[in-house]
């Protein structure tokens, strides 16, 4: 896990320095230049597996032919590299770089296909003068790219590319469109002008001028025939849970878990504790005792309680973090600048979370990312399985009595009064009528051709869309920046691809049933994790109790923002309107969270301007172009 950057074209050594050291905190470890007659390669290392020099970037392989520059985990490397060997390939590493290149040059670009992992790499072929670019099936690793006059430049982030524009000007129309900021990670539309993201999914070549993609994956061709007995679906499932936590314990150094107490985070350290016991394997970690829990005293989104429950019934240890906004205020533009993008909450939590477990030696952190977004974990979505329902009452109040219950045990947490259910389910299923008579079916979808798009049920048709262009890319993006900022890899056992292509070829009824939503995760993981966590129907979610902070500990800073000539001045925001939004929060004892979020969302592009436009870079002043 690291920070890439290459250039294709002739570049000053300082200058390719300059930029790739724009990521050190993605590689702390390490770092390393390569250059030939028009091309350089630049590396920033975390050391994750094999951490002996044989293991540092770029790497060369096949007499120096083939060089790469690699971001990311191949988990099945080890399986790969057996196969690879049996057909007369080497190896002088133990690392899954080196197999990348031999799978590369024995299968050309059709050795993604084989890769079960994340990655964003870049590989250099100097015989036949070509770049071959590639990032993993859900971008879960990032890739930027820009086409300049005198060459072709990629990283890992786009500050790394900043030193080569002419000028760093802010894609206006997208940072001041805050109904956007769900939609953009899915293209190639970025923040800054004259930068492009790379597409997930996707394979790239770069020979004589010319850049062309192609896509080597699409869920929707990769659907499967599950069972259909739902008892085989939950072993099914258990089966490639289990095994896709198992290749990603595969680590030299520590691993751990970021630990809520909600269902997807407690399965996944309960996974791991299980195969540490009863599978133990090649070049898995046995340091994985490791939970951090983000805790948020006196406030709603503390769920500490519940991940205690967890930890304890593994009997393990956990560090329990208060998450104080006032200890990381002085360090808030800096989040900015690592974040580089805009989102609806502060980043100070996430940041604090990941920053906690590198300085505790945790370099590696099992996640429960992609449940929600693939499985149907949100409220807001699963009400949609009505359409599935149609006229068929069982079903219809199967969906309404689980959206209900999802309400009562938020309602009970947060001591608020719930309508009476008889009126509440007469009047949420009048309300959902219309969309079961319409079927909806994502009519805005960039799968809207696909010919397996229009086989899925209404609601799967709508997670498809959350996971791969709206929420999910959105969210991989943000854990990519939180973890990164602080030299910390992501591992995310329900974003296996075989587990994805499950999870859409699976109806409706397998993902809300008897009253629980994800039901066939809960069904799965029961066994190995308190029932009460299991089945537990409140969801909470990691983010920050932006309403209380912002009447407590972020008060005086957020009036003093609002009040300030740079801030009253900025072309991002409508001053008068966010301070209006701002001091609604403050001063209404009666804030919803929601009042929150949209004043923070309208908020931050002014605290992106400051950190990302106007501070200067860190590495002084900018070298030339050769």
């Amino acid at each position: 896990m690291c920070g890439i950057f290459g250039y294709l074209g002739n570049i000053t050594d300082e200058l390719a320095r300059t930029c790739t050291d724009r990521m050190a905190h993605r590689g702390p470890d390490d770092s390393g230049l390569w250059q030939d007659v028009g091309i350089t390669l630049g590396h920033r290392r975390l050391a994750i597996l094999d951490l002996s020099e044989q293991g540092k970037q770029p790497m060369s392989y096949g007499e120096d032919r083939y060089w790469i520059t690699f971001n990311g985990e191949i988990y099945n490397f080890i399986e790969l590299r057996g196969i690879l060997k049996k057909d007369g390939y080497s190896f002088r590493s133990d690392s899954d770089t080196e197999v990348i290149l031999a799978a590369y040059i024995r299968w050309g670009e059709s050795c993604l296909e084989k890769f079960n992992g994340m990655w964003a790499l870049a590989i250099w072929d100097r015989q036949e003068k070509e770049l071959f670019l590639s990032r993993d099936r859900f971008g879960k690793k990032p890739l930027f790219y820009t086409a300049l006059p005198n060459g072709f430049a990629f990283a890992s982030e786009m500050k790394a590319l900043f030193p080569l524009l002419n000028a760093v000007r802010p894609n206006i129309a997208l940072v001041k469109d805050h109904s956007r900021i769900f939609r953009y990670e899915a293209t190639d539309e970025c923040v800054i002008k004259g930068i492009k993201r790379f597409p997930a999914g996707y394979y790239g070549r770069v020979r004589d001028d010319r850049f062309s993609l192609e896509r080597y994956w699409c869920t929707l061709d990769h659907l499967i025939k599950a069972p259909s007995r739902y008892e085989e679906q939950v072993e099914m499932f258990r089966e490639l849970f289990m095994d896709a936590c198992r290749i990603r314990m595969r680590s030299d150094v520590p691993i751990g878990t970021a630990l809520s107490g909600g269902l997807d985070s407690s399965a996944t350290i309960s996974a791991v504790a299980d195969i540490s016991q009863h599978q133990p394997g090649t070049r898995l970690s046995s340091d994985w005792q490791h939970a951090f829990v983000a805790s948020f005293p006196g406030t709603p989104l503390d769920e500490t309680e519940y991940a205690k429950m967890v930890t304890d019934h593994l009997g393990i240890e956990a560090t329990f973090l208060d998450i104080d906004p006032l200890k990381a205020l002085d360090r808030l533009s800096e989040y900015f600048y690592l974040f580089e993008d805009l989102y609806i909450t502060s980043p100070i939590p996430f940041m604090l979370t990941y920053g906690a477990m590198r300085e505790h030696g945790v370099k590696v952190t099992l996640d429960g990312h992609g449940a929600d977004e693939c499985f149907g974990g949100y409220r807001f979505d699963f009400i949609e399985a009505l359409a599935d329902a149609g006229c068929n009452f069982h079903k219809a109040k199967m969906v309404l009595d689980t959206y209900y219950d999802s309400f009562s045990a938020d309602a009970l947490r947060h001591n608020a009064e719930l309508p009476a259910k008889p009126r509440f389910w007469l009047r949420y299923q009048a309300k959902r009528f219309l969309s079961l008579l319409l079927k909806r079916k994502g009519q805005s979808s960039l799968y809207i051709h696909h010919p397996e798009y229009g086989r899925l049920d209404n609601l799967t048709t709508l997670l498809h869309q959350r996971t791969h262009e709206t929420i999910l890319p959105t969210l991989l993006r943000n854990y990519d920046r939180y973890s990164m900022a602080n030299g910390v890899e992501i591992r995310m056992p329900f974003m296996d691809h075989r587990i994805v292509s499950l999870a859409f070829s699976l109806p409706w009824t397998s993902k809300i049933r008897n009253g629980y939503s994800k039901v066939i995760i809960r069904d799965a993981a029961s066994g190995l994790m308190p029932k009460k966590v299991a089945y537990r129907k409140s969801k909470i979610g990691f983010n920050s109790p932006i309403v209380q902070w912002m009447q407590g500990p972020l008060k005086q800073f957020l009036l003093d923002t609002i009040n300030s000539q740079t801030f009253k001045t900025s072309n991002l925001v409508e001053s008068d309107e966010v301070a209006t939004l701002i001091k609604k929060v403050i001063y209404d004892p009666k804030a919803l969270f929601t009042d929150g979020e949209k004043a923070w969302t309208k908020f931050s592009p002014y605290l992106w301007e400051q950190a990302v436009l106007r501070k200067p870079p860190p590495q002084g002043r900018k070298p030339r172009i050769s």
